[in-house]
């Protein structure tokens, strides 16, 4: 891996391993990832892919099987419990998409942030507690129980506890799957607005491409390995400084796709490029250096005519 940036979190050749009776499944088979320090970065891919998976074992709620996984530093196939507890506790911030992972109903949304607060040796916890609500815009609703409050300002409140240890990585699983878009479009400013101000790392899972218009990168996860990313060609907020003066192209792509290539020159390609030129059902084709491009053909193809790629 290239150790001149300043990666937080680096993952290669990650393997998991299910075992249940006489059944394994692999949810991941030879992961790479690298993300540094300060980005705001999506995973995506679908049911089953694997991205869940990822983000519970960069937060130590399920260990790897084989690789390499080193997380602020530390080396995660190395920690014991105590240490584990502490990078729970000083490292790593939760956002569930299921609220009861995150809230108590019973209680004000002051009393989840003050209880979540109880745990480390925060001594103010009531202005801990209201400044937290103040950074994610909920001060107005702090004497609100669940019940009172709205999929979206409950979510908020969950984000309010995930950063209530300050952490350095701040994970969200599905964080806008239960709320319409008008709110997840809310939930991920926010999301971005705690990224720029606070130089906070966030990892959101989701399986919805349609964020991909709100993060400069998207890693795609297909069959247990990153298949390929997604980069912003313009900044974010260049984006909406064009909106505000008109000259934005609905017709324009924001961002352009790249292959993943591993350390071996593997690369997944994309299964919608492999059904259009028919070879989804094959496990071998024709390759050929191009001047400047590769090119991939059907095995039957004759190269000296039939270029299928």
């Amino acid at each position: 891996m290239d150790n001149e940036k300043d990666y937080i979190i680096q993952c290669e050749n990650l393997i998991k391993i299910y075992k249940s009776s006489d059944i394994e499944v692999v949810a991941l088979q030879g992961l790479d990832l690298s993300i540094e320090q300060g980005e705001l970065t999506a995973i995506i891919g679908n049911s089953g892919s694997g991205k869940s998976t990822l983000l519970n074992m960069i937060g130590c709620l399920d260990k790897p099987t084989a690789g390499k996984l080193v997380v602020d530093g530390k080396d995660l196939f190395k920690l014991s419990k105590n240490d584990i507890t502490k990078y729970k506790r000083d490292t790593i911030g939760f956002v569930w998409q299921n609220n009861a992972r995150n809230l108590i109903p019973y209680l004000s949304a002051l009393e989840n942030i003050e209880l979540s607060l109880s745990i480390g040796k925060n001594k103010n916890k009531r202005e801990r507690a209201i400044e937290l609500l103040e950074m994610v815009g909920m001060s107005h609703r702090k004497n609100n129980i669940l019940s009172e409050l709205s999929g979206g300002e409950q979510q908020r409140i969950a984000i309010a506890i995930a950063l209530s240890n300050n952490p350095k990585i701040l994970l969200a699983d599905e964080p806008t799957g239960s709320v319409d878009t008008a709110t997840s479009n809310q939930i991920l400013g926010l999301f971005r607005e705690l990224n720029e101000k606070f130089n906070l790392t966030v990892i959101i899972v989701t399986h919805d491409r349609q964020i991909a218009s709100k993060v400069n990168r998207v890693v795609a996860i297909r069959d247990g390995k990153t298949s390929s990313e997604f980069i912003r060609k313009r900044s974010y907020a260049e984006e909406l400084q064009n909106l505000k003066e008109g000259s934005v192209n609905s017709e324009e792509e924001t961002h352009v796709e790249l292959a993943v290539l591993d350390k071996a020159g593997r690369l997944q390609i994309p299964r919608d490029y492999l059904s259009a030129l028919g070879l989804e059902d094959k496990n071998k084709i024709k390759i050929e250096l191009d001047k400047d491009r590769i090119v991939l053909y059907s095995p039957e193809a004759n190269t000296n005519e039939e270029k299928v790629g």
